[in-house]
């Protein structure tokens, strides 16, 4: 919906042992929401506890980033997991982070999945359902967070089978097709590295309720919160320049 208040959140966390990724320190102070790796695609128990207590330093909600158990691949190949695999795979993740957040007195916030588990859910049924259940399992009032499509009922009508709310995702700083799809990362031109340009579909997002696609078509979108990618070169500039609009103020 045109002018609603849109969470700006970006992926964190994800640097492994000491080799640190992105700026995570930099871009902290200018968003809401931390997606913390959860250590399946990045990030490892210190980086985690770390980023855990640079979030809650800075009031930013903390959500889990579970992933496929895929460190080699960045958790971005899917892999033939079971639905029950995945339900535990993801329950593990939650209950691992949520414990650095209560060792802070805080707790997690919602949840995000990761790269190639974030889009075959939307793909599988059965490993959606795996999720939600996963969701329920720790705190069925954790907000799980998907892509956002022209036509959300099939995810809203399964996701209230497990009494879990959706949020719904946009991205600054990816490129989409005409269905209102992520344009794949082997795809040339899928990952949007102007800051500006970022900045531009941000804006559209949160005053018109749409994005345009690559070829131009413009799509509805029911945004609940704006991603941006916290592993891009680009990516401080754009959260900066994102947060000074009043629309993100």
């Amino acid at each position: 919906m045109a002018n609603k208040r849109i969470l700006l959140n970006c992926d964190l966390g994800e640097g492994l042992g000491p080799w640190r990724m992105g700026n995570d320190a930099e871009i902290m102070p200018y968003i809401d929401c931390a997606n913390v790796a959860c250590g399946f695609h990045a990030g490892d128990p210190l980086i985690m506890q770390q980023t855990v207590a640079m979030a809650l330093k800075h009031k930013v909600l903390v959500g889990a980033h579970p992933a496929y158990p895929d460190l080699l691949g960045f958790g971005r190949r899917s892999m033939a997991l079971s639905p029950a695999e995945v339900e535990a795979t993801v329950l593990y993740q939650i209950a691992a982070l949520d414990g650095f957040c209560r060792a802070e007195n805080s707790k997690i916030a919602y949840v995000k999945p990761h790269g190639a588990l974030y889009h075959d859910m939307l793909q599988n049924d059965a490993t959606f359902k795996a999720i939600l259940r996963a969701v329920k399992t720790f705190d069925s009032s954790l907000p799980l967070v998907i892509l956002a499509q022209e036509n959300v009922v099939h995810w809203q009508a399964l996701a209230a089978e497990f009494g879990v709310k959706l949020w719904f995702e946009a991205f600054a700083d990816r490129a989409y097709t005409d269905s209102g799809a992520l344009v794949s990362r082997s795809e040339p031109g899928s990952v949007i590295h102007n800051a500006a340009a970022m900045k531009a579909q941000a804006l559209q997002l949160a005053r018109s309720g749409t994005v345009t696609s690559v070829s131009g078509k413009v799509i509805t979108l029911q945004v609940d919160t704006l991603c941006v990618h916290g592993d891009t070169p680009e990516a401080l500039a754009a959260v900066q320049s994102i947060r000074s609009s009043k629309e993100f103020s």
